[in-house]
């Protein structure tokens, strides 16, 4: 593989002035794990192979695992295992060995993991509570045959934090009556009722069912057959409270994410703010809210036993319009940047805010900030040695610009905040590489943005070698995108495209460290 390595430099360029600090080399070898070509190096990827879902989310004893769905024979969706890793801090991760492989069940499809602190299901002791997984058995077999209940719920638990698994000698726990799409467990401690709670999807809707032991389960309500978007099949429910930031209000929250029918194209994760008794979740909500706008943030759900009751969330970064023909070789799919959950009430409306871990900090060697003003229709450049690893973050007060990144090669990736229609724009038309499928980059982005502060707020983009996360006003309106350039973008003009000055206070364009 031929490749040519940018070395980190740390230069700024405005139209006046460069500084660089750092050599540009050339590279012409093959470049080991984790240096390949569009190898994202901030965000996880298993070390070879397809990946998608995130599973299994918990935090035990100081750690926290992320499972996934995975296929370690091609980098193409296979039969699934879940893959693992582990953290300390969310942003560096250790590779573990499979723990769940096939059986006679079928394949091991997505779902949660708990702490059983309390030995309800027997698997362990009250002085080593077992880690529960709960997953979706698919017997490929029965769909083959085109019968209806090929998907089943079944267990397993670990003595070991999650080094080694046993699966429950009674599974299936929960069989299925005939249900095509009925998958994707979460379950989590229900403290209204002292019992267990799992979520499943049952094709356009979701069930509620309860357990006292993670074994033995009962069906208690159902959600969504007349809300929400409906435009695919549910997927990948969680449900979890979160206090409205200013108040003593709480509110449950439930994730659903959904494909096809998302608002940009394919996959999509939506999400509904109501109240929950402890069997039934309500919601009055009529308009469809989206956790993130962008294509490539899918199939996302939140941690399990995070210590202070935080909601750390993690999306697959992909989109299955074309996840499977994204150019990559050694291993398919990338998880979105780890992210806080929390909820405010913005002019009257319910906001879901997601927006990096602080322990995302660690990673970032901070850039010199300036102010930045720039003349009703007119531009400004700037170069950076290696935009294709960064962060960009500036406040403005200004709904009206264009970021345009790009490179030698006449790539573009144009980013476009148009205030007069309420809308951001994501346009990777011109990216790089976006002819593998037709579908990757046949329309631009949209995110409507009505509710956006009239007075200053903040912009902050992160861009990875396959990526970009962009999150306005700290989290309250998100788009990620994958992009696949062909060279580092190296060049940033900024246009004012509005009739008065457009005004960038404390720019800044920070390198982040590989966590490899």
């Amino acid at each position: 593989m031929k490749l040519f390595w940018i070395v980190l430099g740390l230069a700024l360029l405005s139209c006046k002035e460069e500084k660089k600090v750092g050599p540009v080399q050339s590279v012409d070898t093959e470049l080991g794990l984790y240096q390949e070509t569009h190898r994202p190096q901030f965000h996880f990827t298993p070390p070879e192979k397809w990946m998608n879902d995130p599973n299994g989310l918990v935090f035990h004893q100081g750690v926290y695992h992320l499972f996934y769905q995975y296929y370690p024979e091609d980098i193409v969706w296979g039969p699934m295992h879940w893959g693992h890793a582990i953290s300390k801090d969310m942003v560096h991760w250790e590779n573990k060995p499979i723990a769940l492989f096939p059986d006679e069940h079928g394949y091991i499809f997505s779902g949660s993991a708990v702490v059983d602190t309390n030995n309800s299901s027997g698997f362990g002791t009250l002085d080593n509570p077992p880690l529960v997984a709960i997953f979706t058995y698919h017997d490929p077999v029965g769909e083959k045959a085109k019968k209806d209940d090929f998907q089943t719920q079944g267990i397993a638990y670990s003595l070991d934090n999650g080094d080694t698994w046993v699966k429950y000698e009674g599974n299936p726990v929960i069989k299925n009556e005939g249900i095509r799409d009925f998958r994707d467990p979460k379950v989590f401690w229900n403290n209204k009722t002292g019992n267990w709670t799992m979520l499943l999807v049952a094709g356009d809707h979701l069930q509620i069912w309860q357990s006292p032991d993670l074994k033995e389960w009962v069906k208690v309500s159902e959600f969504g057959k007349n809300q929400g978007a409906h435009g695919g099949v549910w997927e990948c429910p969680d449900l979890f409270p979160l206090k409205v930031e200013g108040t003593d209000m709480e509110k449950w929250v439930l994730l659903i994410s959904i494909n096809p029918g998302a608002p940009n194209g394919g996959s999509g994760t939506q999400y509904f703010v109501g109240d929950f008794d402890g069997t039934t979740f309500k919601s009055n909500q009529k308009e469809h809210k989206w956790i993130d706008w962008g294509t490539d943030n899918y199939a996302g759900v939140t941690y399990n036993n995070v210590p202070n009751n935080e909601r750390v969330f993690i999306g697959w970064m992909s989109n299955w319009a074309y996840a499977q023909e994204t150019p990559t070789e050694k291993w398919r799919s990338a998880m979105t940047l780890p992210r806080k959950l929390s909820l405010q009430q913005i002019n009257d409306k319910f906001h879901l805010i997601n927006y990096p871990l602080e322990s995302f900090d660690e990673i970032l060697v901070p850039g010199a900030s300036e102010d930045i003003a720039i003349g009703p229709k007119l531009d400004k450049s700037l170069t950076f040695d290696h935009f294709s690893r960064s962060e960009v973050k500036f406040k403005t007060s200004s709904q009206q610009f264009k970021l345009d990144f790009n490179n030698s090669l006449g790539e573009h990736l144009n980013l476009i905040l148009d205030g007069e229609t309420k809308q951001f724009i994501l346009d990777r038309s011109n990216s790089g590489k976006t002819s593998f499928d037709e579908d990757f980059a046949k329309n631009v982005q949209t995110m409507p943005v009505p509710d956006l502060p009239n007075g200053e707020y903040e912009v902050r983009i992160l861009m990875d070698w396959s990526s970009v996360e962009i999150f306005i006003n700290h989290g309250q309106y998100v788009m990620t995108a994958q992009i696949f350039p062909n060279e580092f973008y190296r060049n940033l003009m900024i246009s004012n495209t509005g009739e008065t000055e457009l005004e960038l206070d404390a720019f800044a364009i920070s390198p982040i460290k590989a966590i490899w």
